[in-house]
C-alpha cells in the first residue's frame, strides 16, 4: 500500500516540474533569443520482489530451510532527470533600429560526443567583469556611449574589449564589422561552443559557460556558417501551440496520478476504520 503511495507521489512530482518548465517557457515566447528548455523523463530502477517461506527445502538434520520465490517486478515511480534548451534558431523579426542585432546560424559542425550541431553567441561582460553569453541581440547604447544589454552587461568585441560608438551613426556588416563614417570601429565578438548543452543558464537571457572554459572565436571557425543582420531580432523558438498541447499533456497526468492516491487514501481509511474494527 505505502509503495503505491510512493509511487503516485513520484509522478506527481516529475509532472509538477515539467508544468512549471512549460509554463517558463511559454512566459517566455516573446522574449528575443530565449531557447525553450525540454525535459527528460526516467523512471527509478525497478524492484524484484520475492517472498519467502511459501516452500522449504529440507536438509539432513532434519530441519527445513525456507526458499525465495519471485513474485514480480516493481516500478517505484519516475523523476525528471534534468531539463536541456533547445538551441535551433529563432524566427527572425525586422525592428529598423540600429542597436538591434541578430544572428543568423547556417551549418554547423556536429558534435562527435553529442551528435549535436555547436552553436554561436553575443559575447557580454558582467559588471563583475566576468563573460557571459547570450542570443538576445536587443541592445542599446548606455549614456557614456558603450554598446550594452536591457540588464546593462557591456557588449564585448572578438578582443574581449568593451564596444563604444557614441551614437547610433553605425552600420554592422554580415561578417560582424561595425562601420562609424565608413571606417572600421570594431568586430563583435561572437562566440562558438561546440557543446551548447554544457552552459548554464541564469536569466535575463544570459548563458554562463562552465568555470575554466575558453570561449572560442566563431570567426576563426571555418565550418562554422553565420551572418550578422542588423535591425532584426531573433524571436524565441518556442512552439507556443505545441507547448500548450505538453502543458495540458502534463496537467492531465498530474490529475490521473491525484486521483490515484486518493483511491489509495480512500482504501487505508477503510482499513483502518472498518476492517480493523472489534466489533
Amino acid at each position: 500500500m505505502f509503495r503505491g503511495f510512493y509511487t503516485v507521489a513520484t509522478g506527481m512530482i516529475a509532472q509538477q516540474r515539467k508544468t512549471e518548465m512549460l509554463t517558463n517557457n511559454l512566459s517566455n515566447v516573446n522574449t528575443p533569443g530565449f531557447k525553450a528548455d525540454q525535459s527528460s523523463m526516467r523512471a527509478f530502477p525497478d524492484m524484484l520482489l520475492s517472498s519467502l517461506g511459501e516452500s522449504k527445502t529440507p536438509v539432513k538434520n532434519g530441519s527445513n530451510i525456507p526458499q525465495l520465490s519471485t513474485v514480480g517486478a516493481l516500478n517505484t515511480g519516475v523523476y525528471m532527470q534534468e531539463t536541456m534548451p533547445l538551441y535551433t534558431q529563432g524566427d527572425i523579426r525586422e525592428t529598423a533600429l540600429a542597436t538591434d542585432f541578430a544572428l543568423l546560424e547556417g551549418a554547423m559542425p556536429v558534435n562527435e560526443e553529442t551528435g549535436l550541431p555547436g552553436a554561436v553567441f553575443f559575447m557580454l561582460e558582467n559588471p563583475d567583469g566576468e563573460n557571459r553569453l547570450t542570443r538576445n541581440g536587443n541592445f542599446a547604447l548606455d549614456g557614456e556611449g558603450f554598446l550594452t544589454t536591457a540588464g546593462g552587461h557591456y557588449v564585448l568585441d572578438q578582443e574581449g574589449s568593451r564596444i563604444e560608438l557614441r551614437n547610433e551613426d553605425f552600420t554592422l556588416q554580415e561578417d560582424g564589422q561595425i562601420l562609424v563614417n565608413g571606417q572600421q570601429a570594431a568586430r563583435l565578438g561572437v562566440a562558438y561552443v561546440d557543446d551548447p548543452l554544457v552552459l548554464v543558464k541564469e536569466g535575463e537571457d544570459l548563458l554562463r559557460a562552465p568555470e575554466g572554459t575558453v570561449l572560442q572565436n566563431a570567426y576563426t571557425q571555418a565550418d562554422a556558417a553565420f551572418t550578422l543582420q542588423q535591425g532584426s531580432l531573433e524571436q524565441s523558438n518556442v512552439d507556443s501551440a505545441r507547448t500548450m498541447t505538453d502543458l495540458m499533456t502534463a496537467y492531465r497526468s498530474f490529475e490521473a496520478n491525484q486521483k490515484v492516491l486518493q483511491a489509495y487514501d480512500r482504501s487505508l481509511e477503510k482499513t483502518v476504520n472498518e476492517v480493523g474494527r472489534v466489533n
